[in-house]
């Protein structure tokens, strides 16, 4: 039954690989070479490992840039104007203004009559944002998706 057909084909196979023993060098050959290959690159360009950065003051920020500054925001939710609120005044007091938007579509249409100085965020969930500016879309750092 089956262990006679799985020794028929096992001694098949040795007989292949015996009557062909270039092509079977080759099978155990090339993908050690390739392996010494990528080792050998490997070594060439290792991984940078830098130091660690002390923690520095960095100085006040210049607020003369954040005059009439202008952050609007979508969709109004607890989570984002207390994100929203901790941006604005924590940090800046009054030189940034805050705006909520019900809509995306509203962020767009306000940012088109706004000056410059407008810039967008729309909240995809409470940890993931899109930065939205007069000319261009910016994704936040930990969004792994593709556009």
């Amino acid at each position: 039954g089956v262990w006679r057909q799985t020794r028929a084909l096992l001694f098949k196979n040795c007989l292949i690989k015996c009557r062909t023993k270039k092509s079977s060098v080759q099978e155990v050959l090339f993908p050690l070479f390739f392996l010494f290959w990528l080792i050998l690159m490997s070594m060439m360009h290792p991984h940078r490992k830098y130091d660690e950065v002390a923690n520095t003051n960095l100085g006040p920020l210049d607020a003369s840039m954040l005059v009439n500054f202008v952050i609007g925001y979508t969709p109004p939710t607890r989570m984002a104007r207390e994100i929203m609120k901790k941006v604005a005044f924590d940090n800046f007091e009054d030189d940034i203004v805050t705006e909520e938007y019900l809509s995306e579509e509203e962020l767009q249409e306000a940012s088109a009559f706004k000056p410059s100085t407008f810039v967008g965020v729309v909240f995809k969930d409470d940890m993931s944002y899109q930065l939205r500016f007069p000319d261009s879309i910016a994704m936040s750092s930990i969004y792994m998706e593709s556009r």
